[in-house]
Protein backbone atom coordinates (compact mmCIF):
# COMPACT_ATOMS: atom_id res chain seq x y z
CA UNK A 1 0.00 0.00 0.00
CA UNK A 2 0.86 3.61 -0.62
CA UNK A 3 1.76 5.51 2.09
CA UNK A 4 -0.87 8.69 2.38
CA UNK A 5 1.17 11.20 1.49
CA UNK A 6 -1.29 14.01 0.83
CA UNK A 7 -0.94 16.63 -2.26
CA UNK A 8 -2.56 20.30 -1.79
CA UNK A 9 -5.15 21.22 -3.87
CA UNK A 10 -5.04 24.83 -5.07
CA UNK A 11 -7.47 27.48 -4.49
CA UNK A 12 -9.36 29.34 -7.41
CA UNK A 13 -12.47 31.18 -6.57
CA UNK A 14 -14.55 30.97 -3.08
CA UNK A 15 -13.94 27.59 -2.10
CA UNK A 16 -10.53 26.34 0.20
CA UNK A 17 -8.19 24.56 -0.81
CA UNK A 18 -7.31 20.60 0.59
CA UNK A 19 -4.71 18.48 0.58
CA UNK A 20 -6.15 15.21 -1.34
CA UNK A 21 -7.61 12.41 0.52
CA UNK A 22 -8.20 14.67 3.88
CA UNK A 23 -10.32 17.30 4.48
CA UNK A 24 -11.11 20.98 2.48
CA UNK A 25 -9.38 23.10 5.20
CA UNK A 26 -6.18 24.59 4.67
CA UNK A 27 -6.43 27.59 1.88
CA UNK A 28 -3.95 29.17 0.22
CA UNK A 29 -3.28 31.45 -2.79
CA UNK A 30 -2.82 29.57 -5.83
CA UNK A 31 -1.64 25.87 -6.61
CA UNK A 32 1.88 24.37 -7.05
CA UNK A 33 4.67 26.99 -7.65
CA UNK A 34 7.80 26.67 -8.99
CA UNK A 35 10.97 25.59 -6.66
CA UNK A 36 14.07 23.96 -5.73
CA UNK A 37 12.90 19.70 -6.97
CA UNK A 38 14.25 17.33 -4.03
CA UNK A 39 16.42 15.57 -6.95
CA UNK A 40 18.18 18.79 -7.80
CA UNK A 41 18.24 19.85 -11.46
CA UNK A 42 18.04 18.23 -14.55
CA UNK A 43 22.30 17.17 -15.98
CA UNK A 44 23.92 17.34 -19.01
CA UNK A 45 22.83 14.51 -21.71
CA UNK A 46 24.08 11.01 -20.76
CA UNK A 47 24.97 8.73 -22.69
CA UNK A 48 20.91 7.24 -22.89
CA UNK A 49 19.99 11.14 -24.61
CA UNK A 50 18.57 11.98 -21.36
CA UNK A 51 18.86 14.46 -18.75
CA UNK A 52 18.58 13.29 -15.07
CA UNK A 53 18.96 14.46 -11.60
CA UNK A 54 22.95 13.51 -10.11
CA UNK A 55 22.82 9.82 -9.26
CA UNK A 56 20.35 8.51 -11.50
CA UNK A 57 20.75 6.62 -14.81
CA UNK A 58 18.79 5.30 -17.38
CA UNK A 59 18.41 2.40 -20.44
CA UNK A 60 16.69 2.04 -23.48
CA UNK A 61 14.70 -1.10 -22.93
CA UNK A 62 12.81 -0.86 -26.21
CA UNK A 63 12.15 0.84 -30.10
CA UNK A 64 9.60 0.88 -32.16
CA UNK A 65 10.66 -1.95 -34.67
CA UNK A 66 13.28 -3.58 -33.33
CA UNK A 67 12.94 -6.49 -31.42
CA UNK A 68 13.19 -6.47 -27.46
CA UNK A 69 16.74 -7.22 -26.86
CA UNK A 70 17.04 -11.14 -25.95
CA UNK A 71 12.87 -11.86 -27.46
CA UNK A 72 11.12 -12.34 -30.25
CA UNK A 73 8.75 -9.82 -30.28
CA UNK A 74 9.16 -6.70 -32.48
CA UNK A 75 8.36 -3.66 -29.95
CA UNK A 76 5.13 -1.81 -31.33
CA UNK A 77 4.91 1.99 -32.92
CA UNK A 78 4.09 5.07 -30.92
CA UNK A 79 4.45 3.78 -27.35
CA UNK A 80 1.86 5.64 -25.29
CA UNK A 81 0.22 4.60 -21.87
CA UNK A 82 1.53 2.29 -19.49
CA UNK A 83 1.94 0.87 -16.80
CA UNK A 84 3.88 -1.56 -14.30
CA UNK A 85 2.42 -5.17 -12.52
CA UNK A 86 4.16 -7.14 -9.93
CA UNK A 87 5.10 -10.55 -11.54
CA UNK A 88 6.38 -13.04 -8.74
CA UNK A 89 10.00 -11.33 -7.72
CA UNK A 90 10.13 -9.14 -11.28
CA UNK A 91 7.29 -7.17 -12.61
CA UNK A 92 5.98 -6.00 -16.67
CA UNK A 93 5.47 -2.67 -17.71
CA UNK A 94 2.99 -2.51 -20.40
CA UNK A 95 2.71 -0.13 -23.49
CA UNK A 96 -0.17 1.01 -25.57
CA UNK A 97 0.18 1.52 -29.14
CA UNK A 98 -1.36 4.98 -30.07
CA UNK A 99 -2.00 3.64 -34.39
CA UNK A 100 -4.64 3.19 -36.55
CA UNK A 101 -5.69 -0.25 -37.16
CA UNK A 102 -3.46 -2.27 -35.23
CA UNK A 103 -3.40 -0.37 -32.05
CA UNK A 104 -3.13 -2.71 -29.48
CA UNK A 105 -0.52 -3.40 -26.39
CA UNK A 106 2.49 -4.91 -26.02
CA UNK A 107 4.37 -6.10 -22.54
CA UNK A 108 8.37 -6.79 -21.12
CA UNK A 109 8.54 -8.78 -18.57
CA UNK A 110 11.73 -8.39 -16.06
CA UNK A 111 13.05 -10.74 -13.51
CA UNK A 112 13.41 -9.30 -10.09
CA UNK A 113 17.15 -8.35 -11.02
CA UNK A 114 15.97 -5.88 -14.45
CA UNK A 115 16.85 -8.60 -16.69
CA UNK A 116 14.64 -8.68 -19.83
CA UNK A 117 12.95 -12.22 -20.11
CA UNK A 118 10.26 -11.93 -22.30
CA UNK A 119 8.28 -9.54 -24.41
CA UNK A 120 4.73 -9.77 -26.15
CA UNK A 121 1.06 -8.67 -27.49
CA UNK A 122 -1.35 -8.70 -24.99
CA UNK A 123 -4.14 -6.85 -27.23
CA UNK A 124 -4.05 -6.74 -31.27
CA UNK A 125 -6.10 -5.19 -34.33
CA UNK A 126 -7.93 -2.17 -32.28
CA UNK A 127 -7.41 1.70 -33.00
CA UNK A 128 -5.59 4.52 -31.32
CA UNK A 129 -4.77 2.85 -28.59
CA UNK A 130 -3.91 6.19 -26.14
CA UNK A 131 -3.88 5.82 -22.45
CA UNK A 132 -5.35 3.43 -20.03
CA UNK A 133 -5.25 2.44 -16.26
CA UNK A 134 -4.18 -0.49 -14.05
CA UNK A 135 -7.19 -2.37 -11.86
CA UNK A 136 -6.51 -3.42 -8.61
CA UNK A 137 -7.38 -7.04 -9.54
CA UNK A 138 -3.88 -6.98 -11.90
CA UNK A 139 -5.36 -6.00 -15.24
CA UNK A 140 -4.40 -3.54 -17.40
CA UNK A 141 -7.46 -1.23 -19.12
CA UNK A 142 -6.68 0.43 -22.88
CA UNK A 143 -8.36 2.99 -24.38
CA UNK A 144 -9.50 4.04 -27.84
CA UNK A 145 -9.04 7.90 -28.69
CA UNK A 146 -11.22 7.66 -31.34
CA UNK A 147 -15.05 9.03 -31.91
CA UNK A 148 -16.90 5.67 -29.99
CA UNK A 149 -13.73 4.21 -28.82
CA UNK A 150 -13.82 1.62 -26.50
CA UNK A 151 -12.16 0.99 -23.30
CA UNK A 152 -10.44 -3.27 -23.57
CA UNK A 153 -9.48 -5.06 -20.80
CA UNK A 154 -6.08 -6.83 -21.08
CA UNK A 155 -3.74 -9.20 -18.82
CA UNK A 156 -0.59 -8.04 -18.25
CA UNK A 157 0.63 -11.88 -18.62
CA UNK A 158 -1.10 -12.46 -21.82
CA UNK A 159 -2.86 -15.48 -20.65
CA UNK A 160 -6.49 -14.35 -20.70
CA UNK A 161 -7.93 -12.57 -23.76
CA UNK A 162 -8.53 -9.24 -24.26
CA UNK A 163 -12.21 -8.20 -24.01
CA UNK A 164 -13.88 -4.97 -24.55
CA UNK A 165 -16.03 -3.04 -22.07
CA UNK A 166 -18.60 -1.16 -23.77
CA UNK A 167 -20.75 -0.84 -20.58
CA UNK A 168 -17.31 2.28 -19.69
CA UNK A 169 -18.88 4.42 -22.02
CA UNK A 170 -17.71 4.52 -26.60
CA UNK A 171 -16.59 8.26 -26.88
CA UNK A 172 -13.05 9.93 -27.15
CA UNK A 173 -11.18 7.65 -24.41
CA UNK A 174 -7.80 8.42 -23.23
CA UNK A 175 -6.96 7.50 -19.56
CA UNK A 176 -8.98 5.82 -16.43
CA UNK A 177 -8.31 5.02 -12.52
CA UNK A 178 -9.60 2.40 -10.83
CA UNK A 179 -10.71 4.19 -7.28
CA UNK A 180 -11.24 0.99 -4.69
CA UNK A 181 -12.34 2.95 -1.70
CA UNK A 182 -15.27 3.85 -3.27
CA UNK A 183 -16.12 1.66 -6.13
CA UNK A 184 -15.68 3.50 -9.36
CA UNK A 185 -13.15 3.87 -11.90
CA UNK A 186 -12.84 7.22 -13.66
CA UNK A 187 -12.40 7.94 -17.78
CA UNK A 188 -11.24 11.03 -19.24
CA UNK A 189 -12.27 12.52 -22.57
CA UNK A 190 -9.70 13.97 -25.13
CA UNK A 191 -12.02 16.78 -27.06
CA UNK A 192 -11.82 20.43 -26.18
CA UNK A 193 -15.42 20.14 -24.39
CA UNK A 194 -14.86 16.77 -23.12
CA UNK A 195 -16.12 15.25 -19.34
CA UNK A 196 -15.11 13.66 -16.70
CA UNK A 197 -16.55 10.35 -16.55
CA UNK A 198 -17.05 7.24 -13.37
CA UNK A 199 -17.83 4.21 -14.07
CA UNK A 200 -19.83 1.97 -11.11
CA UNK A 201 -19.73 -1.50 -11.56
CA UNK A 202 -22.45 -3.85 -10.57
CA UNK A 203 -19.79 -6.11 -8.96
CA UNK A 204 -16.31 -4.91 -8.09
CA UNK A 205 -13.97 -6.58 -10.01
CA UNK A 206 -16.08 -6.97 -13.41
CA UNK A 207 -16.67 -4.42 -15.77
CA UNK A 208 -19.12 -6.16 -18.09
CA UNK A 209 -21.84 -4.35 -16.63
CA UNK A 210 -22.91 -1.18 -14.56
CA UNK A 211 -23.43 2.80 -14.73
CA UNK A 212 -21.35 5.31 -16.47
CA UNK A 213 -21.89 8.85 -14.98
CA UNK A 214 -20.62 12.16 -15.76
CA UNK A 215 -19.47 15.40 -13.56
CA UNK A 216 -21.74 17.63 -13.46
CA UNK A 217 -21.24 21.36 -12.52
CA UNK A 218 -20.28 24.70 -13.93
CA UNK A 219 -17.72 24.98 -16.42
CA UNK A 220 -16.71 27.83 -15.17
CA UNK A 221 -15.81 26.20 -11.62
CA UNK A 222 -12.56 25.34 -10.73
CA UNK A 223 -12.95 24.09 -7.05
CA UNK A 224 -15.69 23.62 -4.83
CA UNK A 225 -18.50 20.61 -4.80
CA UNK A 226 -19.41 19.10 -8.29
CA UNK A 227 -22.44 16.20 -8.80
CA UNK A 228 -23.24 13.51 -11.01
CA UNK A 229 -25.60 12.47 -13.12
CA UNK A 230 -25.97 9.00 -15.45
CA UNK A 231 -25.42 8.73 -18.96
CA UNK A 232 -28.67 7.89 -20.19
CA UNK A 233 -26.90 6.05 -23.30
CA UNK A 234 -23.46 4.77 -22.39
CA UNK A 235 -23.36 3.29 -26.59
CA UNK A 236 -22.83 7.10 -27.58
CA UNK A 237 -24.86 6.54 -30.89
CA UNK A 238 -26.60 8.86 -32.49
CA UNK A 239 -25.21 11.59 -29.46
CA UNK A 240 -22.18 11.55 -28.21
CA UNK A 241 -22.09 11.00 -24.10
CA UNK A 242 -21.03 13.92 -23.26
CA UNK A 243 -23.66 15.72 -24.74
CA UNK A 244 -26.46 13.42 -23.40
CA UNK A 245 -26.53 15.24 -19.73
CA UNK A 246 -27.67 18.42 -19.25
CA UNK A 247 -24.76 20.51 -17.31
CA UNK A 248 -22.22 18.26 -17.84
CA UNK A 249 -18.82 19.48 -16.93
CA UNK A 250 -16.33 20.66 -19.64
CA UNK A 251 -12.57 20.17 -19.77
CA UNK A 252 -10.43 21.59 -22.30
CA UNK A 253 -8.88 18.11 -23.56
CA UNK A 254 -8.73 15.48 -20.13
CA UNK A 255 -5.60 13.59 -20.69
CA UNK A 256 -3.79 11.15 -17.58
CA UNK A 257 -5.27 9.98 -14.97
CA UNK A 258 -4.70 8.68 -11.60
CA UNK A 259 -6.00 7.85 -7.78
CA UNK A 260 -4.71 7.25 -4.41
CA UNK A 261 -5.15 7.82 -1.39
CA UNK A 262 -8.94 9.15 -1.97
CA UNK A 263 -8.05 12.00 -4.56
CA UNK A 264 -7.93 11.01 -8.25
CA UNK A 265 -5.78 13.28 -10.35
CA UNK A 266 -6.25 14.46 -13.59
CA UNK A 267 -5.21 16.30 -16.23
CA UNK A 268 -6.30 19.25 -19.14
CA UNK A 269 -3.83 19.69 -21.86
CA UNK A 270 -6.09 22.54 -23.42
CA UNK A 271 -5.37 24.74 -20.45
CA UNK A 272 -2.74 22.87 -18.85
CA UNK A 273 -3.99 21.93 -15.81
CA UNK A 274 -4.06 19.20 -12.98
CA UNK A 275 -6.75 18.60 -11.18
CA UNK A 276 -7.81 17.08 -8.09
CA UNK A 277 -11.61 15.34 -7.27
CA UNK A 278 -11.87 14.81 -3.79
CA UNK A 279 -13.67 11.57 -4.05
CA UNK A 280 -14.68 11.63 0.10
CA UNK A 281 -16.07 15.17 -0.10
CA UNK A 282 -17.26 15.40 -4.02
CA UNK A 283 -15.25 18.35 -4.55
CA UNK A 284 -12.82 19.27 -6.70
CA UNK A 285 -9.58 21.93 -7.20
CA UNK A 286 -6.66 22.46 -9.19
CA UNK A 287 -3.59 21.72 -8.38
CA UNK A 288 -1.37 23.24 -10.74
CA UNK A 289 -2.64 25.64 -13.25
CA UNK A 290 -0.01 26.96 -15.38
CA UNK A 291 -1.70 30.22 -16.21
CA UNK A 292 -0.97 30.47 -11.77
CA UNK A 293 2.38 30.32 -11.83
CA UNK A 294 3.28 33.69 -9.68
CA UNK A 295 6.38 34.34 -11.25
CA UNK A 296 9.03 33.52 -13.69
CA UNK A 297 8.14 30.33 -16.54
CA UNK A 298 5.78 27.95 -15.59
CA UNK A 299 7.92 24.66 -15.55
CA UNK A 300 5.18 22.71 -16.72
CA UNK A 301 3.12 22.75 -20.20
CA UNK A 302 1.62 20.19 -22.45
CA UNK A 303 0.63 18.56 -19.49
CA UNK A 304 -0.49 14.59 -20.19
CA UNK A 305 0.13 11.18 -18.60
CA UNK A 306 0.64 11.45 -15.10
CA UNK A 307 1.35 8.76 -12.21
CA UNK A 308 2.65 9.03 -8.55
CA UNK A 309 5.57 7.63 -6.59
CA UNK A 310 5.46 5.64 -3.04
CA UNK A 311 6.41 9.05 -1.64
CA UNK A 312 3.25 11.19 -2.91
CA UNK A 313 5.15 12.54 -5.57
CA UNK A 314 3.33 13.09 -8.75
CA UNK A 315 5.20 12.90 -12.27
CA UNK A 316 3.79 14.54 -15.11
CA UNK A 317 4.65 14.33 -18.06
CA UNK A 318 5.20 16.81 -21.46
CA UNK A 319 3.55 16.70 -24.64
CA UNK A 320 5.37 20.06 -25.68
CA UNK A 321 7.20 21.98 -23.31
CA UNK A 322 10.99 20.95 -23.00
CA UNK A 323 9.89 17.62 -23.32
CA UNK A 324 10.38 16.99 -19.40
CA UNK A 325 8.56 14.37 -16.96
CA UNK A 326 8.08 17.72 -13.94
CA UNK A 327 6.97 16.54 -10.40
CA UNK A 328 4.73 18.15 -8.73
CA UNK A 329 5.50 17.30 -4.45
CA UNK A 330 3.23 17.09 -1.87
CA UNK A 331 3.94 20.71 0.06
CA UNK A 332 2.87 22.18 -3.72
CA UNK A 333 6.61 22.36 -5.54
CA UNK A 334 6.84 21.59 -9.20
CA UNK A 335 9.73 21.34 -10.79
CA UNK A 336 11.48 19.29 -13.86
CA UNK A 337 12.40 15.97 -13.02
CA UNK A 338 13.61 14.70 -16.88
CA UNK A 339 14.17 16.57 -19.60
CA UNK A 340 14.71 14.77 -23.10
CA UNK A 341 16.35 16.77 -25.52
CA UNK A 342 16.82 16.79 -29.10
CA UNK A 343 13.30 15.14 -29.47
CA UNK A 344 10.91 18.22 -30.19
CA UNK A 345 8.97 16.56 -32.70
CA UNK A 346 7.87 13.59 -30.41
CA UNK A 347 5.84 13.63 -26.49
CA UNK A 348 6.43 11.59 -23.06
CA UNK A 349 4.15 9.01 -22.39
CA UNK A 350 3.28 6.47 -20.49
CA UNK A 351 5.39 7.23 -16.77
CA UNK A 352 4.63 4.58 -14.41
CA UNK A 353 6.74 3.23 -11.57
CA UNK A 354 7.67 -0.81 -10.33
CA UNK A 355 5.86 -2.24 -7.73
CA UNK A 356 9.10 -1.43 -5.56
CA UNK A 357 9.08 2.46 -6.75
CA UNK A 358 12.41 2.31 -7.47
CA UNK A 359 12.44 2.01 -11.37
CA UNK A 360 10.75 4.56 -13.85
CA UNK A 361 9.43 3.77 -17.42
CA UNK A 362 8.22 6.16 -19.97
CA UNK A 363 8.87 6.41 -23.68
CA UNK A 364 9.26 9.17 -25.93
CA UNK A 365 7.27 8.23 -28.39
CA UNK A 366 7.79 9.39 -31.74
CA UNK A 367 11.67 9.77 -30.47
CA UNK A 368 14.37 11.45 -32.95
CA UNK A 369 12.98 10.47 -35.93
CA UNK A 370 9.57 12.43 -35.25
CA UNK A 371 7.40 9.68 -36.59
CA UNK A 372 5.17 6.83 -34.82
CA UNK A 373 8.13 4.42 -35.85
CA UNK A 374 10.61 5.71 -33.82
CA UNK A 375 9.52 5.39 -30.77
CA UNK A 376 12.09 4.87 -27.42
CA UNK A 377 10.92 3.32 -24.30
CA UNK A 378 13.15 4.38 -21.22
CA UNK A 379 14.25 2.69 -17.96
CA UNK A 380 15.37 5.47 -15.33
CA UNK A 381 16.87 4.01 -11.61
CA UNK A 382 17.66 5.81 -9.09
CA UNK A 383 16.90 7.31 -4.94
CA UNK A 384 13.47 7.89 -5.46
CA UNK A 385 11.86 9.20 -2.83
CA UNK A 386 9.77 6.50 -0.98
Amino acid sequence: MERRNFLRVAVVGTAAAAFGGASWAEAFAAGAQPGPSPYGLPQAVNAGGLMLPAGFTSRVVARSGQRVAGTSYTWHPAPDGGACFPDGSGWIYVSNSEVPTTGGVGAIRFSSTGAITDAYRTLSGTNVNCAGGATPWGTWLSCEEVDRGRVFETDPRGVTAAVARPAMGRFKHEACAADADHGYVYLTEDVSDGCFYRFKPTAWGDLSAGTLEVMVGPTSQTSGPVTWKAVPDPDGSPTATRSQVSGAKRFNGGEGCYYAGGTCWFTTKGDNRVWAYDADASTIGLTYDDSLVASGTAPLTGVDNVTRSTSGDLFVAEDGGDLEICLITPDGVVAPFLRVPNQSSSEITGPAFTPAGDRLYFSSQRGTSGSSGGGITYEVSGPFRR
